[in-house]
């Protein structure tokens, strides 16, 4: 915080300045991050709806539950690999140079196009799991998701350290993740829930420490280039964490079809 402080009083920025623009790009971050889940649920539950039928098919994944054409398609044929590995792609390879390269516009609509792939992906969580199990896991991980954003922005402890280290969680549990795809063992997908979900509860409020401290830094040097686009950036790093706290969750609270 002093570090945040010197910055402030060395540059011709007003802490007023900053702090107002900070409330400012933080509620930006939070209603991009919002608008971006609700793409995601309605994609996922208007595919999902395409996707099975009570009219028989060679395809049947339950009792007078079975996949229409674009269902296999989607979650059954080798698209599916495109679907799962699409996103990683993505975050790892298309977003850097979209923020460095795109416009606030550019950048803004391929988060959007981010969420909707994402919520195509999807589909498959309305087929397995109970509406009101969704719901309720939703909610689990809203509240959760809310307190520790909080305490991310409001602690003076310096998380970056915290941050390192849950990163190389991350790239752990997408090896583990992977491997476990062969091996379709229930014991490792256990484990591997269960890590996910401290994981991404930590840099949710890892991430939420840095959008604060990084917005700060760029305001106290008037960078308006990047404060037009850092906000779509910080909303995905959030969507992200959300995202997979919930999925985590939803394999534990989960109730099936």
């Amino acid at each position: 915080m002093a570090e945040l402080n010197t910055i402030r009083s060395t540059s011709g920025v007003s802490a007023a300045q900053i702090d107002e623009g900070l409330r400012s790009h933080m509620n930006k971050v939070y209603g991009t991050m919002s608008v971006g889940m609700l793409i995601t649920a309605l994609a996922a539950w208007a595919i999902s709806g395409l996707s099975i039928t009570a009219t028989p098919t060679e395809y049947q994944i339950g009792a007078d539950r079975y996949l229409t054409q674009l269902g296999y398609t989607l979650y059954v044929s080798p698209l599916k690999w495109v679907l799962m590995f699409a996103p990683l792609a993505f975050i790892f390879f298309g977003w850097g140079t979209l923020m460095r390269r795109g416009s606030a516009a550019t950048v803004q609509l391929g988060f959007f196009a981010f969420a909707a792939v994402i919520g195509i992906s999807m589909g498959t969580v309305f087929m397995i799991y109970t509406p009101y199990s969704i719901a309720q896991t939703f909610l689990v991980t809203a509240i959760a998701f809310a307190g520790l954003s909080l305490w991310g922005y409001t602690t003076k402890k310096n998380l970056s350290g915290m941050g390192t280290f849950l990163m190389m969680g991350v790239i752990g549990l997408i090896i583990a993740m992977v491997i476990n795809i062969f091996l379709q063992s229930p014991a490792m997908m256990f484990a591997i829930s269960a890590l996910g979900i401290l994981i991404f509860a930590g840099l949710t409020a890892y991430y939420t420490q840095d959008i604060k401290n990084t917005y700060v830094a760029h305001a106290a040097h008037g960078d308006q280039d990047w404060l037009d686009k850092a906000a779509y950036d910080g909303a995905l790093s959030l969507y992200i964490s959300f995202l997979n706290m919930f999925q985590f969750l939803l394999m534990f609270m989960g109730q099936q079809e």
